[in-house]
């Protein structure tokens, strides 16, 4: 079987390796597609990042599975699922636990990005939103448009959206966005302000990754009110003005999750969601490339070409 392997910066090369079998609690799965995920950008650009070289990255999977561990009672062979693994998702078969697959009940196995689905399933838990609140996201990328669907089914009263791309604060409009502005044009904060009558938002959600979004926060949400980090910040570190976050008595949420309970408890949800077809994520997913053309996927996924949003390998 091949898996994507990276060895330089800028460079995947395919391993011909055996086709692994499972442990007694585990499965494996043919690999339907692997979602390019913003934290994998950094290690291919050659930027400072959270792994070595060589690296076998890969975990927003989804598959069926060929075969199963002798303890294994769910899932059954032939079985559609999605899945998180930790490592060696760009390739065509995948071992993991079968603990770590979740059913997806009819759904296209090549959109069921539940992993991605459950970070921003688990970010949104994390901020507490109630019924009415006024709500801003900053960032109308992938996982702006998971977060802003998910915050509209919560009856906020504004649900704000700021990008700097007009066909993606469209799309955002289409997906539940009651106000867009595009912030290369527009003051944010004169925008904000107008809405909650100089107040600010209840909670403010940075989809990102980038300090200008940041920066931005502590002029736009309301004193006490609630400050979500759940872009994927890598490079440089970063400033906020902690004197004026201090003051206004932010609660700051950091939107990332590394416990195994955390991140099941969000894929579990995020299959519930997909089979019940609360969330839209075909028009999210825009580029889809072969195994073998790995490197034009994270390219893409770097330089976001027009109508860029998700970039996905099929082995």
């Amino acid at each position: 079987m091949r898996v994507a392997v990276l060895r330089e910066p800028g460079h995947f090369g395919l391993a011909d390796e055996p086709v692994p079998a499972p442990g007694r609690d585990e499965v494996r799965l043919r690999v339907a597609v692997c979602g390019v995920c913003a934290s994998e950008l950094d290690m291919w650009r050659g930027a400072r990042g959270h792994a070595t070289l060589p690296w076998y990255p890969g975990h927003e999977v989804s598959g069926v599975v060929e075969q199963v561990g002798p303890d294994v009672t769910w899932p059954s062979v032939g079985e559609a699922v999605a899945a998180w693994v930790t490592t060696r998702g760009y390739a065509d078969q995948v071992v993991l636990p079968a603990a770590h697959c979740v059913p997806i009940d009819g759904t296209p196995v090549e959109l069921s990005l539940a992993e991605p689905l459950a970070c921003a399933i688990n970010a949104i838990e994390l901020t507490d939103l109630r019924v009415g609140d006024d709500v801003l996201v900053i960032g109308a990328g992938y996982m702006g448009s998971l977060l802003l669907q998910l915050v509209a089914q919560q009856a906020p009263r504004h649900l704000i959206v700021a990008d700097v791309r007009d066909e993606a604060l469209e799309r955002a409009r289409g997906l539940g966005a009651t106000h867009v502005l595009n912030v290369a044009e527009t003051s944010l904060s004169e925008t904000v302000d107008a809405l909650t009558d100089g107040v600010g938002v209840d909670v403010s959600i940075e989809a990102t990754g980038s300090q200008p979004a940041l920066s931005a926060l502590g002029d736009v949400t309301r004193m006490s009110g609630t400050v979500v980090i759940a872009g994927y910040h890598q490079g440089e570190p970063r400033q906020v003005d902690l004197a004026t976050w201090n003051w206004k008595a932010f609660r700051i949420a950091n939107a990332h999750f590394r416990d195994v309970g955390v991140i099941m408890h969000g894929m579990r949800r995020a299959g519930r969601l997909l089979a019940s077809k609360r969330i839209a994520m075909e028009p999210l997913v825009t580029h889809r490339f072969p195994l073998d053309r790995i490197d034009d996927a994270f390219r893409t996924a770097v330089e976001k070409p027009p109508g860029f949003v998700k970039a996905v390998v099929h082995p």
